[in-house]
């Protein structure tokens, strides 16, 4: 691939991102922060930090999409700090991790700001307030990287305990971990489609179905340490970054290696960015290099080619570089083939054999075309021999040949053959409904000895009288016995009334969905039950109307004021989550849960429960509220411990704590901080009677969980 624009800013690159406003911010590793115009490369403005960053493999800096703020770890690590860009001043920083900070991050809406440490903690700031709201959950060693879904929802950590946490940012709960590395994940990144790439020290990278929490894929062919991960075209391509200057190349939709070396530099790529517009990949280097490469590279090559129609100098661009089998060129390349393929076909069945072979004359260099011509030409060898016998009314020994040569019957002769043979076995079922056997017999006896027709014609002489008990259970809609007839007698399914009825089904269904987008249940549940009688529409019906039930419980639920119920259904569907009541209902709960963090990591119970007490009657936010709870409590202890309170009460508060929600890595890190702290204490977690976060209840809630 060849550069195309390039920059040097003589330090290392460790950030580069293109921003709403078009302008390329670069930051070096002296947190040296520049504004480039994208196109021309030149400086438009920038300000120094003068913070020299010594580790840069996780990410030290961040800035949200506008530029307008930005987040970095101290040049001790000891601390996260947050800076407006308009007057350099900083406006919070999180220094609450017991060691460095080894990670942060902006999510996307720019409102949050996420910083991760060696202790296996991560906190977060609410940019607006400055505040600290929350923590994510605990890992039990350094985190290594934090990644977010496009629209925010999702944060995820990766760490060294080879493990990948998953956190749904909008409902406030702790998903699925995912633990299938056998080493320390080292580099994460979210994909479209619920999906998530993953790498760990020993160069093992997978690629996630988060939703299932599975593995879809093991990607193969990286080489050397990987230092970043960039998606692209909607997710369609990932470039992978390595410490030894590669670019590799992958296709997302099939997992497919496109290319080890796409992109070679002398030091290790730093920081990744795509020119959406341009088509330009990014670069920036271990030594201070800005690089830009054009992805479609050689596209007006290929065009040329494609006009000289030399396929064989386009194969060897394609190998070249692997996107441009995805260019518009390379589909009309394949467009050309498909209608030669087609009319080289019209001129066989024509017996014009010569114009045929002339068509392939440009694709016959390409070894695997050449293989599909040779073959195409091998199974035409008969067609003339098909035609003759067609045309001598050898209707049998024509159908004998068809079935050795498939390609035949895609001809014009063979489809007029089965359009005689629908209109004699029509005429025949005419016949022999109405009890004229003989005259049937007569009309198929052409067909004497196929035994692909013979199964049909012993079918239609013996299931006259099952025809007409068919017909008859059509004409009175009584669909129960329409079905039963052709499960039992499978002919049924090939006729048209069947095919009609079908239609028929497939129309109900539409309407059915469409009424329901209207708002009009009535119509639609009408449409619904008289589906419940088709077998292949039963259980999605089902579904249906159970929905239509549960929306119109649910509306009436919030107009009655009946909350508990309402928010009980909302739990249990997501079409409800969906709906515009749901997603009211879910911004209340979320706004409230935000509120009760704030008084969580104050330990005031009080205030927590001026806030949240409306739902403790609901039983679906029972985990919910516990995690709230949870962590209020646990800051209770941490408090106790850091004031010196009486052995005997922190000791007390453990206990409690474990009796209201079981043993998780919070409580067992305080432990193993309580006990280094107290040596004396016989205290010993193993041994100590325990409840069950899933079974806590607000019955259970007190005041301090020392008492």
């Amino acid at each position: 691939m060849t550069i195309i624009n390039s920059k040097n800013i003589k330090k290392p690159v460790i950030y580069l991102k293109l921003l709403e406003n078009k302008n390329l911010l670069i930051v070096d590793a002296d947190t040296t922060v520049r504004y480039f115009d994208r196109d021309s490369l030149k400086l438009l403005h920038g300000f120094k930090l003068s913070i020299k960053h010594q580790r840069y493999k996780n990410s030290v800096v961040d800035f949200t999409n506008d530029g307008q703020y930005f987040a970095l770890i101290s040049e001790d690590r000891k601390e996260a700090k947050v800076y407006t860009t308009r007057t350099k001043s900083m406006i919070a920083q999180i220094d609450r991790h017991q060691g460095d900070v080894s990670c942060i991050g902006i999510e996307p809406t720019g409102n949050y700001i996420f910083a991760s440490g060696e202790d296996g903690k991560t906190f977060v700031i609410d940019r607006v307030s400055g505040e600290l709201v929350f923590t994510l959950p605990h890992h039990n060693d350094s985190i290594s990287d934090i990644a977010f879904n496009k629209n925010g929802n999702l944060v995820a950590l990766a760490s060294y305990d080879k493990t990948i946490s998953l956190f749904d940012f909008k409902q406030q709960i702790e998903l699925k971990s995912l633990k299938v590395h056998s080493q320390q994940v080292v580099k994460i990144a979210f994909l479209n489609n619920n999906r998530l790439v993953s790498v760990d020290s020993r160069l093992t990278a997978i690629v996630w179905d988060i939703s299932q929490a599975k593995v879809i894929s093991i990607l193969q062919g990286i080489h050397d340490d990987v230092t970043q991960f960039l998606s692209i075209k909607e997710d369609s391509f990932l470039f992978v970054a390595t410490a030894l200057g590669y670019i590799i190349l992958y296709d997302l939709q099939t997992y497919k290696l496109l290319s080890k070396k796409f992109i070679k530099v002398p030091s290790a790529i730093l920081s990744l960015e795509f020119y959406d517009e341009k088509n330009q990949l990014i670069i920036g280097t271990e030594d201070g290099n800005i690089l830009f490469y054009n992805i479609y590279e050689g596209v007006e090559n290929l065009k040329e080619l494609y006009k000289q129609k030399n396929y064989k100098a386009m194969e060897k661009e394609f190998i070249a570089n692997p996107f441009l089998e995805y260019t518009q060129i390379s589909l009309l390349v394949e467009e050309r083939w498909e209608k030669i393929l087609v009319m080289a076909k019209g001129y066989l069945q024509e017996g014009d054999r010569k114009r045929a072979i002339k068509l392939f004359d440009g694709f016959k260099s390409l070894p695997q075309k050449n293989l599909i011509i040779q073959k195409l030409l091998g199974e035409y060898n008969d067609f003339e021999k098909f035609a003759f016998l067609t045309k001598k009314k050898q209707i049998a020994l024509a159908y004998g040949v068809a079935n050795q040569n498939p390609l035949y019957k895609n001809s014009k002769i063979y489809k007029n053959l089965e359009y005689k043979w629908y209109k004699d076995f029509q005429l025949a079922k005419k016949y022999a409904f109405n009890l004229q056997l003989d005259e049937a017999k007569k009309v198929l006896v052409p067909y004497r000895g196929l035994s692909e027709k013979m199964k049909d014609i012993q079918e239609l002489f013996a299931q006259g009288e099952i025809y007409k008990r068919f017909r008859w259970a059509i004409s009175r809609e009584d669909f129960k016995v329409v079905f039963e007839l052709s499960k039992v007698h499978l002919f049924l399914k090939r006729l048209k009334e069947y095919e009609d009825l079908m239609k028929y089904a497939d129309k109900l269904y539409i309407d059915a969905i469409q009424a329901i987008g209207r708002g009009e249940n009535v119509l639609a549940m009408k449409n619904l039950r008289i589906l419940l009688d088709f077998k292949d529409f039963k259980d999605e019906v089902k579904k249906l109307l159970e929905g239509i039930e549960k929306k119109q419980k649910f509306l009436e639920a919030i107009k009655d004021e009946k909350f508990v119920l309402a928010y009980n259904l909302l739990a249990i569907s997501k079409e409800l989550q969906d709906t515009k009541e749901g997603i009211k209902l879910q911004e209340f709960w979320k706004r409230d849960v935000k509120e009760a963090n704030k008084y969580a990591i104050q330990g005031d119970v009080t205030k927590i429960e001026e806030v949240l007490e409306q739902y403790f009657k609901i039983v679906s936010k029972y985990t919910l509220l516990a995690s709230v709870f949870r962590l209020c409590y646990l800051v209770q202890i941490e408090e106790a411990m850091r004031t010196k309170v009486h052995q005997r009460d922190i000791e007390k508060g453990i206990k409690n704590y474990l009796l209201f929600f079981g043993v998780d890595n919070k409580i067992k890190i305080f432990y193993y901080n309580f006990m280094r702290n107290y040596k004396d204490s016989k205290l010993n977690l193993e041994y100590l009677q325990k409840g069950s976060f899933e079974k806590w209840k607000p019955i259970m809630i007190v005041k301090s969980i020392l008492d």
